[in-house]
Formats: C-alpha cells, structure tokens, sequence
C-alpha cells in the first residue's frame, strides 16, 4: 500500500504528541547516512541513464525519520462489555510488536520510505467469529508536533481453527515526505503507527492495563 504524499508544514506547528515508547523499531538507512568524510567527497548527480535504470550513486543526504509505534496505540483490547474488564469478556486483541523501514533522499529530492510493520492479534474466549477486521493509522509527523497527514488502515484478519493467536507483517510500499531544500533532513520527521481506538481503550492503556490473550487468564 501507499501513503499519500506528506504536505510539509513549517516547524512552528503547535501541537505536540504523546511520547512514543516500548515499540521503537530499528531504522535503516539506505545506503548508510553521510559520514564527515563523504561530506567532503563530490558525488556527481544522476543522469539521464542513472535515473531511467533506478542507479544513484549519492549517499543519504542524512539519517532516516525515526519510525515506531505510539505507546498509547500500540495495543487494543476489545471487550464483549466494555464495563466489564474481565479476561472472559475479551473479544479480540491486538498489539504492534516492531516497526521497521529503509528511506532514501539525496541533494533537494524528497524523503521516500518503505516500512514493514509487526503485528500479533488475539481472538479471546467472548468472541464469536473467527473473523475480526482491525483499523489502524499511519502518521507522518514533524519530530515531536502534530501530524502532518494520517491515513487509515484496515485489516482482515482471519484466525484459523483452534488458533487463537495470528502474527502478520504489513508493508507499506511508499511514504513520500517533500522537503523545503536540502537542509532538512530526515531527523526532523517521525513515522508514527498506532490503533484506532475509542475512548475507553485509549485510557484501557494509559491506565497501564493490559490483557494478552496468549498469556490465560492470570494476567
């Protein structure tokens, strides 16, 4: 799938989100940053050739935007009857265990990504259908401020018999971020991933409650 382009915003946006935590995926830059060294070495731009067979043989302008899930979203627990948290009410979970990508940008060109995201969900004894479709959002943001765009996401997930956990990888082919000039580079952006939740499974994790239906019923 594709995420639309990003529109860029000036860094005096206000907002500012919650901070990210336990699932941090590694980043990978592609092919590896610039060092003090390469800095001083002039790499000739692309040509016509270069460009039509996918060659360019620019290092990274700079890092990669950091990519991980929000520790808010990063997990939802769905309850038969929401007043009743109790690990024999619980329809369906699901959790982001790692978030991944590449990037690559050099001279004025935009910041491209790819990302492959971590998955595991849970089917608990309240459900009634080995069948659940989950949404989740991708969010490019200025490092520390508000989204610049989000899109939503959903997935089908299909639980085969007698399986009461399902893991799945998601790819998102291409993340596209303009750039004001090639000055800006990719640490001051952030690739955020969480679930949509509603209110009450919101505050369900920023309580610090959490159920896995793999875990039985002591947890």
């Amino acid at each position: 799938m594709k995420l639309p382009v990003a529109l860029l915003v000036s860094i005096s946006a206000a907002l500012v989100l919650s901070a990210c935590g336990g699932n941090r995926g590694r980043t990978v830059e592609l092919p590896g940053g610039v060092t003090p060294e390469q800095q001083q070495v002039q790499v000739r731009e692309p040509n016509f050739f270069d460009r039509m067979m996918g060659r360019d043989p620019r290092p990274n302008a700079g890092p990669c935007p950091t990519m991980a899930a929000l520790y808010d979203n990063s997990r939802i627990v769905q309850f038969s009857n929401p007043a009743e948290e109790r690990y024999a009410n619980i329809e369906y979970t699901g959790e982001f265990q790692g978030v991944r990508g590449l990037c690559r940008y050099a001279g004025e060109d935009p910041i491209v990504l790819s990302m492959n995201v971590d998955m595991a969900f849970g089917r608990g004894p309240a459900s009634n259908s080995d069948r659940h479709t989950y949404r989740y959002w991708v969010a490019v943001t200025r490092r520390g401020r508000a989204p610049i765009e989000k899109e939503y996401f959903d997935i089908d997930v299909r639980f085969p018999q007698g399986s009461a956990v399902v893991t799945h990888t998601e790819e998102i082919e291409e993340i596209v971020i303009p750039r004001a000039n090639d000055t800006v580079s990719g640490e001051n952006f952030e690739i955020l991933v969480g679930f949509d939740l509603t209110p009450e499974q919101l505050q369900f994790n920023r309580d610090g409650k959490r159920f896995r239906v793999d875990a039985g019923a002591d947890e």
